[in-house]
């Protein structure tokens, strides 16, 4: 929920007003997390070309993941170490009594997987700039150029792992929500991943509908309401969110806070794991067959 006191931490979404007053704030560290699945350099170049001043850049993955496996164990985007996560923090100058802002070009797609990361790892100030780069932009707010750089301070946090879902657990969920687009969920497409459709079970709650047509967060009314129907009689904490491959099912979770209710569980191996592992499956020989 936005807090308006400065003294209070930020923990789901903030405004552009809001970030322009603290612009100079060395308590506070802003992350440019713009990124394109399909032009993985490019988020990179729009920040050196032009990014909200002080900020420093995350590359998706690069940084907000581990290297992807061989076997498809853990998905397009693995979750790194917490050892590899309190050396990033630390490097992008993330520590105690500091407030974090993520944002990307996307309305908070990619800057919820930091979001998310930072909250596994106990760090709970942080929010997402809600309408991201093209809210700030749009506002003629201060632009910088380069690349830049954050005292670095040591990272103690520790993970939770009661948040994450491993695959042998999914089936198991009272609640399973996946929050791709309607038309992967339903396997009418499928342009990344090997198999099409969703898991079994799976509600479909797409990451865009928490925004509005103008890229702006929904109202927290709104999302409370959508968030109890999806619900139901499962406690928020206790529904698992999935999507393509970890990123985008956050938002759902940022909504969800938002909302107010409790933090969901994320399957970060999410489709791309799963579609991967059973195609794996449905390829090798039937042992009865020999």
């Amino acid at each position: 929920m936005i807090e308006s006191t400065m003294n209070v931490p930020l923990t789901t979404i903030v405004s552009v007003n809001q970030l322009a007053d603290h612009l100079t704030d060395p308590s506070w560290v802003i992350v440019d997390c713009r990124f394109d699945l399909f032009d993985k350099a490019a988020g990179e170049r729009h920040y050196e070309a032009a990014h909200i001043p002080g900020a420093v850049y995350a590359h998706l993955e690069r940084d907000l993941s581990a290297p992807v496996t061989g076997n498809g164990v853990g998905g397009r985007h693995p979750l790194p170490s917490p050892e590899l996560m309190r050396h990033l923090f630390g490097r992008y100058g993330i520590g105690p009594g500091i407030q974090v802002v993520a944002y990307d070009d996307t309305s908070g797609h990619y800057a919820a997987r930091l979001w998310w990361m930072l909250r596994f790892m106990g760090h709970e100030a942080v929010a997402v700039l809600d309408g991201g780069w093209p809210a700030w932009s749009a506002g003629g707010l201060p632009v910088a150029t380069g690349r830049e750089t954050r005292p670095a301070r040591a990272f103690g946090g520790s993970p939770r792992w009661e948040r994450v879902v491993r695959r042998e657990d999914v089936e198991a969920a009272p609640l399973l929500v996946d929050a791709r687009a309607p038309e992967r969920y339903r396997g009418e497409i499928e342009p990344i991943d090997p198999l099409a459709g969703h898991i079994p079970g799976a509600l479909n709650r797409p990451y865009a509908t928490n925004w509005t047509a103008q890229g702006i967060w929904q109202p927290q009314e709104t999302l409370l309401a959508d968030f109890l129907a999806l619900l139901g009689d499962t406690p928020a904490e206790n529904a698992v969110f999935y999507c393509g491959s970890g990123v985008s099912a956050c938002v759902n979770l940022v909504a969800m806070v938002h909302a107010g209710l409790p933090e969901g569980q994320l399957y970060v191996g999410s489709w791309s794991e799963w579609s991967r592992l059973e195609a794996q499956q449905a390829s090798q020989p039937d042992a009865t067959d020999e």
